[in-house]
């Protein structure tokens, strides 16, 4: 009888032992779920491919910004862009686009995938998102611009219509621009537009 006693308690130590994961399973599984739940995607390119996806949106309005998590104010404003798409939804199409990489040498543009993503992650960015693997200098030169945090806006018909960035600074502002004060009503202006051209 007590053979019997002990061999079901080892079944049931063996069921309850496997049953149990470890702290780091349990982060990485939990990790995983986030993700996928967020649906994240980080695609490698240049400015030129993120023209392409404006293209590709042709009939919606496109907003990309253009960010780095080295920026504070770029990680400020960010989770206003997950909030405008989820505002206008199929009417917008947000792309951000990541400018980390800096060109030294041991530090390539994957380098920064890892942050980037878990940045993403962690704002439930479900849109399109670039890594530049092209150094930031070349992109800020490309584009003449200074600086960022900096959005641009295209049109349904994948025309830029407006750039906001440090150009717009005026004497005694912190900020050029904010998504609630300045790209919010824009952009709103421009989906009604566009509600109003497919009536």
């Amino acid at each position: 009888m007590k053979r019997y006693v002990l061999a079901a308690a080892c079944c049931l130590s063996v069921t309850l032992i496997s049953s149990f994961k470890p702290a780091e399973i349990l982060q990485a599984d939990e990790k995983a779920a986030q993700t996928d739940d967020a649906k994240i995607t980080l695609t490698a390119g240049t400015w030129d491919n993120v023209l392409e996806q404006v293209k590709a949106n042709k009939g919606r309005i496109v907003v990309v910004d253009i960010w780095s998590t080295s920026c504070l104010p770029c990680m400020t404003e960010f989770p206003n862009l997950v909030e405008l798409q989820k505002t206008h939804g199929d009417k917008i199409a947000c792309i951000s686009f990541n400018v980390d990489y800096v060109g030294i040498k041991n530090k390539p543009a994957e380098f920064y995938r890892a942050r980037v993503e878990a940045f993403l992650t962690k704002q439930k960015a479900t849109f399109s998102n670039v890594l530049c693997n092209v150094e930031s200098d070349k992109v800020f030169e490309k584009l003449e611009l200074s600086s960022i945090p900096a959005v641009y806006v295209f049109d349904a018909e994948g025309k830029e219509v407006r750039r906001f960035d440090d150009s717009l600074l005026e004497d005694g502002e912190e900020e050029a621009f904010t998504y609630k004060a300045d790209i919010n009503p824009f952009i709103k202006g421009l989906v009604d537009q566009l509600g109003q051209a497919g009536k």
